[in-house]
């Protein structure tokens, strides 16, 4: 194992007091490592949590800021961070108007900020993000997996709180927009915890998996290598399938690298997924295209289609301005 790391027992302290060092013009760190904060609060705004495992960077801390997030737990490396960090993150920033927790469905995530929700001293509730097609059950789940749509929830969620918006209605919105997102991913490569040393899994060389979650688990199947339009046809079909016919519809393209594939193999698959969605009838009206949703240093990519209609398109245009999205700023 080759990491940049000081002692494997500090690796999430140290890189939070980095983060917290290299972005404190938009985000403070809490107390005892426990959470990261955005540094200026709106009064009356519904308050917005995420978080879970490290490793995913730059999400949930990435997207803390103006537009999206209030506050992100990060857990030990894919561990899910505990009650008490969300209940400190939510008396910080909770000005009065309730916490809305953003939940990738994982059960340690959905279990933990459950029982957040139930403590937690003033109004509180939950979106669970499901919009992961490879498999309906897996390692650490009942039900899909929350993956890279998870963004999209936070990024449309977050400019609506900015509006002003109350918790039920932000509740609703964030349930329809995870409902309108669907995503796959690819790995070529396995990743590495430093706490593991060694790989999570072993892939050959002529290898990849179809369908991997983003802690490395087992996807639908282990495959030989394929070209780019091979594989962004099979998760585009998987992708469409699910959603059944949307055709004459808009939608966000969303291509996401896993942390170790180079942008310009991204926009290439970015390149094959936009000529094959448009193929089937869907209208690419927004794009995003970056490591956003990691696994460490797994070589791989996620495709996610969301769909779009003037609410969610307005609001995904909304201003951003975070350590990890910014725009119209």
């Amino acid at each position: 194992m080759k990491k940049l790391i000081n002692a494997v027992e500090n690796v999430l302290t140290e890189s939070l007091d980095g983060f917290a060092a290299a972005h404190g013009d938009i985000v403070t760190l809490g107390g005892g490592h426990k959470f990261v904060r955005r540094g200026t609060l709106k009064p009356g705004k519904v308050a917005l949590i995420s978080g879970g495992g490290s490793g995913h960077e730059p999400l949930h801390a990435g997207f803390v800021g103006l537009g999206m997030l209030d506050a992100a737990c990060p857990g030990q490396v894919f561990t899910s961070p505990t009650p008490d960090q969300m209940l400190e993150a939510a008396a910080e920033v909770d000005t009065g108007a309730g916490v809305l927790f953003i939940v990738k469905n994982y059960e340690g995530d959905v279990m933990n900020f459950d029982m957040a929700a139930e403590m937690a001293d003033g109004k509180a509730e939950r979106i669970i993000t499901n919009d992961d097609v490879a498999v309906e059950d897996s390692t650490y789940t009942t039900g899909r997996r929350g993956v890279a749509g998870t963004l999209v929830v936070e990024k449309i969620v977050g400019a609506a709180a900015e509006t002003g918006m109350d918790l039920a209605g932000l509740k609703a919105l964030g349930d329809a927009v995870n409902a309108a997102t669907r995503s796959m991913g690819v790995a070529l490569t396995s990743c590495t915890v430093p706490a593991a040393g060694k790989p999570t899994f072993e892939i050959g060389e002529s290898e990849m998996e179809f369908g991997v979650g983003i802690h490395g688990e087992p996807g639908r199947r282990r495959d030989r290598l394929r070209s780019a339009d091979e594989i962004a046809t099979e998760v585009c079909d998987a992708i469409v399938g699910d959603f059944g016919s949307i055709e004459g519809k808009e939608a966000l393209l969303f291509v996401n690298g896993f942390g170790g594939t180079p942008l310009m193999e991204l926009y290439l698959m970015y390149n094959s997924a936009r000529m094959l969605f448009e193929r089937r009838g869907v209208s690419i009206a927004r794009s995003l295209v970056g490591n956003y949703v990691t696994s460490l240093d797994m070589a791989g990519c996620s495709i996610t289609l969301s769909l779009l209609d003037e609410q969610s398109t307005r609001l995904w245009d909304a201003p951003v301005h975070t350590p990890a999205l910014r725009w119209g700023v």
